[in-house]
């Protein structure tokens, strides 16, 4: 099943900015690689799971997406809004203390509401399925392969906030820090939600 096709197209894919990466920079920035271990693995192993249950389902997601999947970029969109805003308070030092990584489950639920991991995972299935689609099997293979090519992408952007940490000490460098991350964040979701909304126009 593995080929450099799928490396190349889930690396890029991992990789490349959107919401998962931006968060993950905000949270090394904020709270450090270590602590920000379980948000990583909520991503990927919330992202293998996505690949498996579309893979498996993929009949009843090819005939049901173009109704779903704008509704959920809309509540995805609105939900980065929000993240957005808690990153823009965490650089604040009052903000600071009461702040906490995002979990692990929340990390893996996100991806449902996650309108570039919808892209990504429509795609690998498409693309990289082999031909007995129905088979739980090759739905398993392929979900695990595309998590832990996942991982080590994601794991950059969790590793260069925690790099800017030391510098993120200052509490004003934080505060710009994070200001960049939110309206990062905010530019994505309103791009993002224009392309939904225009699904559901």
């Amino acid at each position: 099943m593995f080929n450099p096709a799928l490396l190349s197209y889930v690396s890029l894919m991992s990789v490349t900015p959107g919401p998962n990466n931006l968060m993950l920079a905000a949270s090394g920035g904020n709270f450090g690689f270590r602590r920000s271990i379980p948000h990583l693995l909520g991503i990927s192993i919330g992202h293998g799971i996505q690949v498996f249950i579309v893979g498996v389902l993929l009949a009843w997601v090819m005939a049901s997406i173009n109704t779903v999947r704008p509704i959920l970029g809309v509540f995805g969109c609105a939900y980065l809004l929000w993240l957005s805003w808690k990153i823009w308070k965490a650089g604040s030092p009052e903000g600071k203390e009461a702040a906490k990584p995002m979990s692990f489950l929340a990390a893996a639920l996100f991806q449902w509401i996650n309108p570039k991991a919808w892209v990504m995972v429509i795609n690998t299935v498409i693309l990289f399925l082999p031909a007995e689609q129905n088979s739980m099997l090759a739905a398993a293979g392929l979900a695990v392969l595309c998590a832990l090519i996942n991982l080590p992408c994601i794991c950059i952007w969790a590793w260069l906030g925690d790099a800017l940490r030391q510098h993120l000490l200052i509490p004003k460098i934080l505060k710009l820090f994070n200001g960049i991350m939110a309206s990062l964040m905010a530019i994505t979701a309103f791009f993002l939600l224009h392309g939904e909304l225009a699904l559901l126009a």
